[in-house]
């Protein structure tokens, strides 16, 4: 009898990437996959990119904002509509099993999958859950958490702690291949700044107002996100991408310092491969503030240093990569004593025992 599974999870790259390290095995162990995402959110591109042969399905959805909009009066019909559409194709599919990354677009899909009496695993990124996760849980059988603090604000029977999953190609990254990939010489460290999926617009113009001083001192591989990248800019030692895919890893291993976002996913991430960190956290403003909790409490472990994004600037952001770069051996040797994370075959072995009890 085939074995078969339905993954879902969208809205930004962090709401995939875990889905994307587990899939491979499943794939491997002759499992019929479906995964269920939205007709225009990033996960379509990411899962048609990697995983072609796989069967993608779409529904309607609602984005379940925090403030006000006229969008929020159509929303109810849209997450509606999309628990339909779940329902439909989870009867067409009849998978054993849910596996539930979450953002905006997972909601229908769990509650089409609790109707249908149909198991859920819900995986939690962040420090504190997200909106989307709030409104599965009480139908998950299990909720998977990165940070252990986490299950704190969780029911105690659904809630286990496992750290985060990482993509097994992460440890595979070749640094001498990434450099060249860039240009890059062996003369300067290497400066790695990533702005998420959707790129970071005040980081972004930190970096390009004051890039030829940067580039006195670093190598900048720039991932900015979509449409930000000024080709006017583009010049030895700097090299900038409005996403990247396969030579990602390359990337990290040659990377000597990294700035980026507090998402969870890529932090952990970093920590996994040990990369001292300079973190600028979505602000209160424009998040619900994960991602300060997140880097947070990365920085109490002391695996990096965090600039509030309200407060950075140029004479801040300098001096802390100087520290960064000075003090690397301390951060990597904090590093080198966690490890936090599950990889892709880990996950899928504790999914199967679960699923047999």
């Amino acid at each position: 009898m085939t074995k078969k599974i339905v993954f879902t999870g969208g809205g930004s790259a962090g709401h995939v990437s875990v889905n994307t390290a587990i899939i491979p095995e499943f794939i491997k162990n002759d499992w019929d996959i479906t995964y269920i995402g939205s007709e225009k959110g990033i996960e379509k591109t990411i899962i048609e990119k990697e995983f072609p042969n796989i069967r993608y399905e779409t529904v309607s959805v609602g984005k379940l904002r925090r403030y006000v909009s006229i969008e929020n009066l159509k929303d109810p019909f849209r997450v509606i509509k999309g628990i339909f559409d779940a329902r439909r194709i989870l009867k067409k599919t009849r998978p054993d099993f849910i596996f539930s990354k979450g953002g905006f677009v997972s909601v229908p899909v769990v509650l089409a999958a609790r109707m249908l009496k149909i198991p859920i695993f819900i995986h939690e990124s962040d420090y504190t859950p997200g909106l989307a996760n709030k409104i599965a849980m009480p139908f998950a059988s299990k909720i998977f958490t990165t940070f252990e603090e986490s299950n704190a604000h969780l029911p105690k029977e659904k809630a286990l702690y496992i750290g985060a999953v990482l993509r097994d190609g992460i440890f595979a990254g070749n640094g001498e291949k990434g450099k060249r990939f860039c240009g890059f010489t062996s003369k300067k460290p290497v400066l790695l700044i990533m702005g998420g999926s959707l790129g970071a617009v005040r980081i972004n113009h930190l970096i390009t107002k004051n890039l030829e001083e940067l580039l006195r001192h670093y190598q900048i591989i720039h991932i900015c996100g979509k449409g930000n990248v000024e080709e006017s800019l583009k010049q030895p030692g700097y090299a900038p991408f409005e996403y990247v895919h396969e030579e990602l890893f390359d990337l990290l291993a040659a990377a000597d310092v990294v700035v980026s976002r507090a998402g969870s996913n890529s932090i952990f991430e970093f920590l996994g491969l040990q990369k001292p960190m300079l973190l600028i956290p979505l602000s209160a403003n424009a998040s619900r503030g994960d991602q300060i909790l997140n880097a947070a409490s990365f920085e109490k472990q002391g695996f990096c240093k965090v600039i509030q994004e309200e407060n950075l600037s140029f004479e801040q952001f300098e001096s802390t990569l100087d520290h960064l770069l000075k003090e690397s051996s301390t951060y990597r040797a904090k590093m080198e004593q966690k490890r936090p994370f599950k990889t892709g075959p880990e996950m899928y072995q504790l999914l199967l025992d679960l699923m047999k009890k």
